[in-house]
């Protein structure tokens, strides 16, 4: 792979499962983004729902959908994303990490869960860019995943393109709160997606790593935070003179904040 110029990192929402049959101005606005990128030579997606003990690369070289969700409605188990993999990208992937000094492992047989199969059927609807998961460690912070995207920062410039999933708030109790009681949006969900943004804007690292001691209701937009860790990854794989554009703002299923973020590579990194 020649280098060229350095492809974005994104931070996109997945959104719960129904997001896949309903799509609607998140969905279209991931389906712009994707089609205004250059043809990447392979995706690399980071999603909250494959979560290990070290970081984790994917060398399956037909990854299985997997419809890791229960309850939702027959049309969703019949959705499927037959993108390949590549090993030779993951190969890459795997030579990032080791370089940076950070233990690792590979997975023969991973497929791709709902948290990266849902978002790369609205961007790429053919299946037919390669596709490698990587995943992450709730055991680790903000910081922690900012370095593991840090270590990721060369392969935009190979023609990797990292999508990380997620959402911005994710709190699943407030969501059923929130369906029983007339479905109001907490004021939480609009201020606390309001400070990342800000930080983001502001290219405020420092407060972004912090963010649990920093944004207002941390803990209750994000109880735990896995939905939140691969920004962190996105972030870091842009480096440290990236500036970043949220290409799309919003909320879904109450309190669910759909944000999207497209971070672009500086001139030094």
């Amino acid at each position: 792979m020649n280098r060229q110029d350095p492809l974005p990192t994104l931070y996109v929402p997945h959104g719960a499962p129904t997001f896949a049959l309903r799509p609607g101005a998140a969905g279209a606005a991931l389906s712009a983004r994707a089609r205004q990128l250059p043809t990447p030579r392979a995706i690399l997606v980071v999603s909250p729902h494959w979560d290990t003990a070290i970081p984790t690369v994917g060398y399956a070289e037909r990854p299985e959908t997997i419809h890791d969700f229960w309850g939702f409605p027959e049309a969703l188990y019949a959705l499927h994303y037959p993108a390949t993999g590549c090993p030779e990208a993951a190969r890459l992937v795997s030579a990032a990490l080791q370089a940076a000094g950070l233990p690792m492992a590979t997975d023969a047989s991973r497929g791709l869960d709902h948290g990266a199969w849902v978002p790369l059927r609205m961007m790429f609807p053919e299946a037919d860019i390669p596709v490698i998961p990587l995943s992450i460690q709730s055991s680790g912070d903000a910081a922690y995943h900012y370095q593991l995207g840090r270590a990721l920062s060369g392969l935009p410039a190979q023609g990797i393109l990292i999508v990380a999933t997620g959402s911005i708030t994710h709190n699943l109790r407030d969501y059923q709160l929130a369906a029983m009681n007339g479905g109001q949006t907490p004021a939480y969900v609009h201020e606390f997606a309001r400070w990342i943004a800000d930080q983001l804007a502001a290219g405020n690292t420092e407060a972004l790593l912090d963010y649990r001691q920093r944004a207002p209701e941390a803990r209750r937009a994000h109880p735990s935070d896995e939905h939140l860790l691969p920004l962190y990854v996105a972030l870091g794989a842009a480096g440290k003179t990236a500036t970043a554009e949220r290409f799309h703002a919003g909320i879904d299923d109450y309190v669910i904040a759909m944000d999207a973020y497209a971070f672009t590579p500086g001139a030094q990194q």
